[in-house]
């Protein structure tokens, strides 16, 4: 059953400090939604990649906001069955998503120095394309935005298991960020998913327990941990785009490969620019 406006805590400041997060720490999701909804109204949103913790997201959040604002972010890499349930759900649930894409000279600099696969040829060059394709384009999704919603589990990987119902979210200026799911189980979430027969990607029917972009995600192999099929070329188990991980947190050194890597891609940038202004 949803939430109502009377089963929430109060006393909240839209404006979260540490302390006011204790609160929400044990709200069951849909409490957790509702207090978000009511809180930021239109300044809440929630962030998805259409997985069935997403679309379990997106469900409850509907049943407390019909019409609650639904972001994701299309990098231009991703399976074609990931755009048949973002269709699923704009006619099928009657939600509006709003497409999220890459900075188009970020991306064509990007491609012209390091190729269109450039994630096969070093983590830095991966991460770098996940910067350009997701974590930039959602920092300025979120402009604006007071609260966002995510569906990270805590049973999810490694790197995950600390995950908070809510935290602020320094990253994108202080705001809150809610994973209602934090405290989920896999299968606590497929139970949700066939209970309200939410539509969810054919490739879970392939054997993919964890889908991104379409050349840097592979199906699971039995035994496997869920999202070993990310980036599963690469040596590091806690392997992450930087959505959630913001490269171990604030920002990256200044000797690290990936910062260098950006800074070339500014200079490319730039350059580019320049030279299409002056005509050259």
């Amino acid at each position: 059953m949803a939430a109502t406006a009377t089963t929430w805590p109060r006393g909240l400041d839209p404006h979260l400090d540490a302390p006011d997060l204790a609160p929400l720490q044990g709200l069951p999701a849909d409490r957790l939604l509702a207090w978000a909804a009511e809180t930021y109204g239109p300044r809440f949103a929630v962030v998805t990649s259409f997985q069935a913790e997403g679309m379990v997201v997106l469900d409850l959040a509907r049943q407390v906001d019909p019409g609650v604002r639904v972001l994701t972010l299309d990098t231009g890499r991703l399976p074609e069955e990931t755009y048949e349930v973002i269709e699923a759900v704009r006619t099928g649930l009657g939600l509006e998503v709003e497409m999220i894409s890459p900075d188009p000279a970020d991306v064509a600099a990007m491609v012209a120095r390091h190729g269109p696969n450039l994630f096969h040829k070093d983590p830095a060059l991966r991460r770098l394309c996940c910067h350009v394709r997701k974590v930039a384009p959602l920092d300025r999704a979120l402009a604006g935005v007071g609260a966002w919603a995510t569906g990270l589990r805590r049973d999810g990987g490694r790197a995950r298991a600390g995950t908070p119902k809510a935290e602020l979210d320094d990253a994108h200026g202080g705001i809150a960020k809610l994973n209602p799911l934090a405290d989920w189980t896999r299968e606590q979430v497929w139970a949700y998913v066939r209970a309200h027969r939410l539509p969810v990607s054919s490739l879970y029917e392939q054997g993919y327990t964890s889908i991104g972009c379409a050349p840097c995600t592979r199906p699971t192999r039995p035994g496997e941990d869920e999202r070993a099929g990310r980036w599963w070329w690469e040596a590091d188990p806690d392997r992450e785009c930087g959505l959630h991980a913001r490269l171990g947190g604030g920002s990256p050194d200044p000797d690290d490969r990936l910062s260098a890597a950006l800074d070339r891609l500014r200079s490319d940038v730039n350059a580019r620019s320049w030279e299409a202004t002056n005509g050259c």
